[in-house]
């Protein structure tokens, strides 16, 4: 049993998808572990996400120490977002899920064209 931010989680599994969990999340670390970008340079990086959504996912990785928010005191506003040692340490992982997903697209690929000539 993990206890953490008051909720007790079953596994370390369940507090990890807690944290990076969700459609967007282990994306933004992606593109943020390339450089620092502004939310506009993430928008166009996302073109699906709403800019509502990626509000609230950047509010959240920050909430949770994964990423950098500096707001520069200019006109017209600044603002960059940056991983945190936090952050980079997710990057090993993420680089891992990325090749899994190549070898399981290449399976399934595979497994499905032999299915087609079998029939």
């Amino acid at each position: 049993m993990i206890k953490f931010k008051g909720i007790e989680y079953n596994c370390s599994m369940e507090l990890t998808l807690d944290i990076i969990g969700g459609k967007w999340k282990s994306i933004i670390i992606w593109h943020l572990g390339k450089k620092t970008m502004r939310f506009n340079e993430l928008k166009r990086s996302l073109p699906n996400i709403t800019q509502k959504m990626l509000t609230q996912q950047l509010r959240a990785l920050e909430e949770s120490k994964l990423i950098n928010r500096v707001i520069y005191n200019q006109v017209p506003p600044k603002v960059e977002y940056s991983l945190t040692d936090y952050g980079r340490s997710l990057l090993p992982v993420l680089t891992d899920l990325c090749e899994w997903a190549i070898n399981y697209s290449n399976l399934i690929r595979c497994e499905n064209t032999y299915t087609q000539e079998t029939k």
